[in-house]
């Protein structure tokens, strides 16, 4: 009977946590779900079906799990302003060769001017005229 006191509070721990996650919108709301159905299925199993193994299992699953999908998404956030930040300081241009192809030239700002993929230094933001004799074909 014990055993199978477990196992139901397994699966319904698994059932609920999968219900509630699509509903999440970060991943520290997925992590605290996660942690905490797999925390009550392991305080479950751990403490043979007992509600307060349970229930211990899925605190501790809960906090530890919101603290690391916290952190995974404080790490999407900085590197969402890094390139937001390197978009901002950079202007691309369109190379039209020959062929009829076009060679993307991504120019760096720096200072009151521009730098080229090169190390070329401009004073102004050059035209495709101007960056074709180096970049074009």
């Amino acid at each position: 009977m014990a055993r199978y006191v477990v196992l139901s509070a397994l699966v319904l721990a698994l059932a609920l946590t999968g219900l509630l996650v699509v509903g999440c919108e970060t991943q520290g709301q997925s992590g605290a779900l996660i942690g905490s159905g797999v925390g009550a299925g392991v305080g479950a199993l751990a403490s043979r079906g007992r509600p307060e193994g349970t229930l211990i299992g899925a605190a501790v699953g809960g906090g530890t799990g919101y603290i690391v999908g916290n952190e995974a998404d404080k790490k999407q956030q900085r590197q969402e302003t890094q390139n937001t930040q390197q978009q901002m300081n950079s202007a691309l241009v369109n190379i039209h060769n020959s062929n009829g192809s076009v060679s993307v030239v991504r120019l760096t700002r720096s200072g009151t001017g521009y730098v080229g993929p090169r190390g070329e230094w401009y004073d102004h933001l050059p035209a495709e005229a101007e960056l074709k004799p180096i970049y074009g074909f």
